[in-house]
């Protein structure tokens, strides 16, 4: 966040709470915080993906101005990216909700998930929801910054962090 431009302070971006319903955090933009439901965290890779999920709507509300509010693709492209890049969708999350299968699967999970995404914040159709991420879902799926890769589980994060630290000598060369 901070190579991006956009200061974080542990104290002031980030708050616990009580939430209703089964919802685990959020990104409140009008505040730039993300509110972690402290009643509906199971453990703490839950936790972990919840933060990162967030932190993803953080990055894209910093780094690419997101109009939350009234346009909805700017939303479905920050949830497909948070789907995508946060662990929402790994192997072993799925099997837990009974889901899997083999050809193009992370990618449907990625649209399924940002589609409920969209309709847990957004009075909308899922028409509306589907439609919205069907439109960016090609551009914002591929976009994995800031970690440059889909960090699928510790090995592949630890490589994108890595690439992230080293960012600056590749450039450096070119």
């Amino acid at each position: 966040m901070k190579y991006s431009g956009c200061a974080v302070n542990k104290e002031r971006h980030f708050s616990c709470e009580d939430c209703n319903g089964n919802v685990s955090g959020g990104f409140d933009a009008s505040v730039s915080q993300i509110v972690l439901c402290q009643n509906n965290i199971r453990n703490q890779a839950h936790m972990s993906r919840v933060v990162t999920h967030e932190l993803v709507h953080a990055f894209d509300h910093c780094r690419a101005h997101v109009d939350w509010f009234t346009n909805v693709r700017h939303l479905a492209c920050s949830e497909v990216r948070a789907a995508n890049l946060s662990g929402d969708c790994s192997l072993v999350n799925e099997i837990f909700r009974l889901h899997f299968g083999f050809k193009q699967h992370h990618q449907t999970c990625v649209r399924d998930r940002a589609i409920l995404s969209i309709l847990a914040v957004r009075n909308i159709s899922k028409e509306v929801a589907q439609k919205a991420v069907d439109e960016v879902f090609e551009s914002c799926f591929n976009d994995h910054e800031p970690f440059g890769r889909i960090p699928h589980n510790k090995t592949y994060a630890r490589h994108a962090h890595r690439d992230f630290q080293n960012r600056d000598r590749y450039y450096a060369n070119i």
